[in-house]
């Protein structure tokens, strides 16, 4: 369930242009005015806007935000604004080049974007830095990663319901052989993990489950400092449910010594269309405060404005 609020009576993209244009001009930037608007227009309409401004002013209107504000807010704004397949294809881009074996922004939009969401990141990648997705993931990780990296942000999985029971009992019992032997790498855990449909793996990790006595990322757990075992967590746990994954994430984004300002508003911001209410739901259950309130709490000024904006909360 998203968390956007958007007008019953939309004003046109030549308005919402227009009033833009109103603020940033004159001493001072209406920060309130932008947010009143970019925050609660969904993607297609962000999206005509944008083509409005640039018909209209002869700017593109990043170019024109990138004059008036700046820091987190600028990033925020940026971030929302662009086209979802765009704004992956830049998170993807940023996590690609400054690689590390704990980042998860990789994981998360492999595993919670749709076959056609992903195919279309693909483009948007290529279309922006004009090189493909994969080229640059093999380029930047090694080994193992590279393996699982690339096959899950290059794999169109199936999407319907239809579970191969035969099949999810098989491979359970291949996963289980391959923990049970410490073969985290074994190429058919990435194989399985890489290529079925939600649905088949949701199946095979029930089977895991029923006829082995542990779930498998109780299983892979055992040692908290493999990056290569958290990963193999964080896929599972993105795949079988993405609200308690992305509680988890805004929860250790709280918590930490200073926020984590990023993990943050990446989530927010890449939710706040799809299920953002069941990630608040989820956080309001596991800290007994509700998400509005930490955010409220950890962040200032018109980046706290905007961030609160998109949680349906002014």
């Amino acid at each position: 369930m998203a968390t956007l609020r958007v007008p019953q009576t939309v004003p046109s993209p030549a308005e919402d242009s227009d009033l833009l244009r109103k603020a940033f001009l004159g001493l001072g930037t209406d920060e309130k005015a932008i947010i009143s608007i970019l925050a609660h227009r969904n993607a297609t309409q962000r999206r005509r806007i944008r083509e409005t401004y640039h018909e209209k002013y002869g700017e593109d209107l990043f170019k024109s935000l990138g004059k008036e504000i700046s820091g987190d807010f600028e990033r925020a704004v940026f971030l929302w604004t662009l086209d979802p397949a765009e704004r992956d294809a830049l998170l993807v881009y940023d996590a690609v080049t400054k690689w590390q074996p704990g980042n998860r922004v990789l994981v998360e939009i492999a595993c919670t974007r749709g076959a056609g969401e992903l195919f279309a990141v693909r483009q948007a990648y290529q279309a922006r830095y004009k090189r493909s997705l994969e080229e640059d993931v093999a380029a930047h990780t090694k080994g193992d990663y590279r393996k699982l990296l690339v096959l899950l942000l290059t794999t169109y999985r199936y999407e319907g319901p239809e579970v191969n029971m035969s099949l999810a009992k098989s491979e359970a019992k291949i996963i289980h052989t391959a923990i049970s032997k410490k073969s985290y790498n074994d190429e058919e855990i990435i194989r399985i993990l890489g290529t079925r449909s939600k649905a088949q793996l949701i199946a095979t990790f029930n089977q895991y489950n029923n006829e082995f006595g542990n779930s498998i990322n109780k299983d892979l757990g055992h040692n908290s400092e493999d990056e290569f075992l958290a990963t193999l967590r964080a896929i599972v746990e993105c795949l079988v449910c993405p609200a308690g994954y992305f509680e988890k994430v805004v929860r250790l984004a709280i918590e930490g010594l200073g926020t984590d300002g990023s993990s943050l508003a990446r989530v927010i911001i890449t939710r706040a269309e799809v299920d953002l209410k069941e990630i608040e739901e989820a956080y309001a259950k596991r800290n007994s405060m509700p998400l509005v309130q930490a955010v409220s709490k950890e962040t200032s000024g018109d980046y706290k404005a905007i961030l609160l904006a998109l949680l349906g909360h002014e």
